[in-house]
């Protein structure tokens, strides 16, 4: 961009929305990174609430207060590594620890509870489902040997011999929860195939849509080396997303140059390629000096049937033709956001009652003679979200606008409150000032 204490420069303004690919990926990072504390607090809510409840109700037993409050305390641990976990990330490395843990911990929770009358034996299904989430089939039987470990470690601190029942019962337990560890693992790979497969669909449509996006930039005119040099043209297209709706266009004319600014009803990729299509269908149209017939020819050349992509869209467009000696004949096709700012700082509306792209059928050319210094300024509506995007939105351009009689310093105000958050729709504005 040439400076702007160079009144006679002909200028071109573009800016190409590039997208972060890294904030995903970032937030997805931080939420593994906290995953752990998360699943650990229940666990140990679960454990510390069953020693509370066991100590204080007369209705739970209590058969070793020592191991009950040493599940207690394991649990508690286990709560601050996995805190660990969550204030750096590297100490994940050893996730699986946790749960391991927290088997001795609800074993020793059992046999303090009353063993094989504890009601509390079903806290094991959390670290089995915790295991069992991890990809590999050796996360089926890690779950399986730690609950086996939980329910035989009161054999280990009291050793008795087990009834035949007795065995039964915790053969079935330990089916039971192999059979959860092995149904949680296969939901896990499946959920984790279907990531995988999305994740790879979005990165091909990313693609796609980069490559959308890059083509159509490149169709945004980038120098006036090739106007007038009576006739100044500055530009400048922050699309809301990587693809969109909005566009801005000059050419040389037989008699001058021809400016556009259009904007496509919608975003994406679609309205893309219909502003890509208008703009085309305008440039078709170099050799005729009417405005009016350019926009005629563009509907025309849109309206190939009801099933075809432009089918219940339109486009508001505004198109221009000067010549060197400032005569300006344009046509307004349902846009109404142009204005002529004068040299004497005052600013006119360019209005008309035509109807946009796609929805009229006829137009007609309106004249406007320029005078030195004069330049027309057409937005989009995206501009007037900028300044509030009330009914006195227009307005309030109008008077910002009329603070500014360099067109360079236009493009860079509106670049610059455009740049300051997120704008809900492309922001479009095309000056072009005549300078004898």
């Amino acid at each position: 961009m040439t400076s702007a204490a160079e009144p006679t420069a002909r200028t071109a303004t573009w800016t190409v929305s590039v997208r972060d690919d890294t904030g995903p990926i970032v937030l997805a990072g931080l939420r593994a990174s906290w995953a752990p504390l998360a699943k650990q607090s229940v666990i140990a809510a679960l454990v510390v609430g069953a020693a509370v409840a066991s100590a204080l109700s007369p209705w739970l037993i209590v058969s070793s207060a020592v191991s009950m409050w040493s599940g207690v305390g394991i649990a508690v641990v286990c709560l601050a590594v996995a805190g660990l976990m969550a204030r750096w990330p590297a100490v994940g490395r050893v996730e699986l620890l946790v749960p391991a843990l927290d088997f001795l911990a609800v074993g020793l929770l059992r046999f303090g509870t009353g063993d094989g009358s504890s009601v509390f034996t079903a806290i094991v299904v959390l670290p089995v489902i915790w295991v069992a989430a991890n990809p590999g089939r050796r996360h089926v039987v890690w779950p399986i040997v730690g609950t086996t470990g939980t329910l035989l470690l009161s054999y280990l601190l009291a050793p008795t011999e087990p009834q035949p029942s007795e065995l039964v019962r915790l053969v079935i337990v330990v089916f039971v929860f192999g059979a959860t560890a092995a149904v949680t693992n296969e939901l896990a790979r499946q959920a984790g195939r279907q990531l995988d497969d999305a994740q790879r669909r979005r990165r091909v449509a990313e693609g796609e849509i980069d490559r959308a996006a890059l083509v159509q930039q490149s169709l945004l005119p980038t120098s006036t080396a090739e106007l007038p040099p009576e006739l100044r043209a500055i530009g400048v297209c922050i699309p809301a997303r990587s693809v969109g709706g909005d566009f801005y266009d000059w050419y040389p004319t037989p008699e001058g140059a021809a400016f556009t600014l259009g904007d496509v009803m919608g975003k994406g990729v679609g309205a893309g390629m219909i502003a890509a299509a208008v703009r085309s269908v305008l440039r078709s149209t170099i050799d005729d000096a009417d405005a009016a017939a350019a926009v005629r020819r563009a509907a025309a050349g849109l309206a190939t049937g009801s099933s075809d992509l432009t089918s219940g869209s339109f486009t508001t467009c505004f198109h221009a033709r000067g010549d060197r000696a400032g005569r300006v004949t344009w046509v307004d096709a349902g846009h109404g956001l142009t204005l002529l700012r004068s040299a004497d700082g005052s600013v006119t509306p360019l209005r008309s009652t035509h109807l946009p792209i796609g929805v009229g059928t006829e137009w007609t050319s309106q004249v406007t003679e320029l005078g030195a210094g004069d330049a027309i300024v057409s937005v989009s509506d995206g501009v007037l979200d900028l300044f509030g995007g009330r009914l006195d939105a227009l307005d309030r351009f109008a008077a910002w606008l009329a603070n500014r009689a360099d067109p360079q310093l236009v493009a860079d105000g509106i670049a610059e409150m455009a740049a300051r958050g997120e704008h809900p729709d492309d922001v479009t504005v095309l000056c072009i000032a005549y300078r004898p």
